[in-house]
């Protein structure tokens, strides 16, 4: 990754941004809240959002995250984290990190915060947290999914399989805490100056486009008719649009090759 990511035409930036919404899944959480899953990422927006509501609600809060190929991330936004910093996070896994930020910074009793640190990726987030719940009878009728904001929209997906058998499933509502927004900045393109603890513009935009693919029903992506790890996601002509923008603008996939990122 090198340099200032260069401005976008606006009808790219527009693009980019209805396809970046979509993905967040950004649902309300209204009503009673039994259950708080923070699926192990290193956005610091979400990270605190999960444990703001699981603070609030009282209510259990579960980290589902071992050591993958992303945990690097995570040690990184929390050695940039003006408070978090002090966590140790060499070697350690997300859940465990995740977890000593739950109760030493949002005072959330050790014994509501429960840790599975097997999981890999999003699948297993999801199947090692049905499994401890089946282990532990925890409540969980109405449970908040929390995820990294490119990966809500699959997480929720990907949940929805994982309790596909239950003859009265859950009521899962999606809350990554944060949408991000690009625009434009005298230095380049840009996420919003208020959303902090964020990705690299580059690395977010490589997230984004990576998405579409994963989430369609066909023999390539992940859905029924493909790989079977999700549930079937429908997409709306306006964000397949908005990503074919994303992909034909030469601009914006010339800037992620240089960058490796494509």
């Amino acid at each position: 990754m090198t340099g200032i990511f260069p401005q976008l035409p606006a009808a790219t930036l527009q693009a980019a941004n209805l396809l970046g919404q979509w993905l967040a899944q950004n649902e309300s959480v209204d009503g009673a809240v039994d259950l708080v899953v923070l699926a192990g990422n290193a956005v610091i927006p979400s990270i605190d959002a999960a444990c703001e509501v699981a603070a609030a609600k009282s209510c259990p809060l579960l980290i589902s995250g071992g050591i993958g190929h992303s945990t690097t991330f995570l040690y990184a936004a929390i050695a940039r984290h003006p408070r978090y910093n002090k966590v140790q996070t060499t070697g350690r896994s997300e859940a465990e990190i995740l977890a000593e930020i739950a109760r030493q910074f949002w005072d959330i009793p050790a014994e509501r915060v429960l840790i599975e640190s097997k999981s890999t990726n999003c699948g297993e987030n999801a199947h090692f947290t049905r499994q401890m719940l089946d282990v532990t009878g925890l409540a969980h009728a109405n449970t908040v999914v929390v995820q990294d904001p490119t990966m809500q929209r699959r997480t929720m997906a990907t949940f929805a399989h994982e309790f596909r058998d239950r003859k009265t499933p859950p009521r899962l509502m999606s809350y990554p805490g944060i949408v991000p927004q690009l625009h434009n900045s005298e230095k380049g393109l840009a996420l919003m100056d208020s959303q902090r603890g964020l990705w690299p513009v580059e690395r977010y935009l490589s997230l984004i486009l990576g998405e579409i693919p994963r989430l369609r029903d066909d023999a390539q992506g992940y859905g029924p008719n493909g790989k079977g790890f999700i549930s079937h996601v429908t997409i709306p002509a306006e964000v397949e649009h908005a990503w074919h923008t994303l992909k034909d603008d030469e601009l914006l996939i010339d800037a992620l090759k240089t960058r490796s990122l494509m």
